[in-house]
C-alpha cells in the first residue's frame, strides 16, 4: 500500500492476514464500555500538545497509522469499528476480542 493512499480506500484493501499480523491494543473495561487500552503518553500528547483530532485527520497519514492511533488514544471498540479508516478485518478482530472480554464480565 502506498504511504499516501487515502485511508478509507486502504482500509478496504486490508486482508484478514494483514490485520491479524498487526498488533492490537489490549481491550479493557471503562465503566460499561469496552475500549482499547489507551497509551498515557500518546493521550497526553494529544490532550496537551499543539494538535487535536481535526489537525490529525486532515493530514495524509497511512491507514495503518490512523488505525493504530485510534487504538492508542482509547477509542471504544464499538465506535472504532465505525471509522472509515478501520479495516473490516480489524473491526471484526476487535469485536471478537470484545465479545470474549464481555463474556468474562467486568472485573
Amino acid at each position: 500500500m502506498s504511504e499516501y493512499m487515502d485511508p478509507e480506500e486502504a482500509a478496504a484493501l486490508v486482508t484478514d492476514e494483514e490485520a491479524a499480523a498487526r498488533p492490537m491494543q489490549k481491550l479493557v473495561w471503562d465503566g460499561n464500555v469496552i475500549r482499547f487500552r489507551r497509551n498515557a503518553i500518546v493521550r497526553m500528547l494529544l490532550d496537551e500538545g499543539p494538535f487535536d483530532l481535526n489537525d490529525i485527520a486532515i493530514r495524509n497519514f497511512s491507514q495503518e497509522d490512523e488505525e493504530q492511533f485510534m487504538q492508542l488514544i482509547g477509542y471504544s471498540v464499538s465506535a472504532g469499528g465505525g471509522l472509515t479508516y478501520v479495516s473490516p478485518a480489524t473491526a471484526d478482530r476487535a469485536d471478537i476480542e470484545a465479545e470474549k472480554l464481555a463474556k468474562k464480565g467486568k472485573p
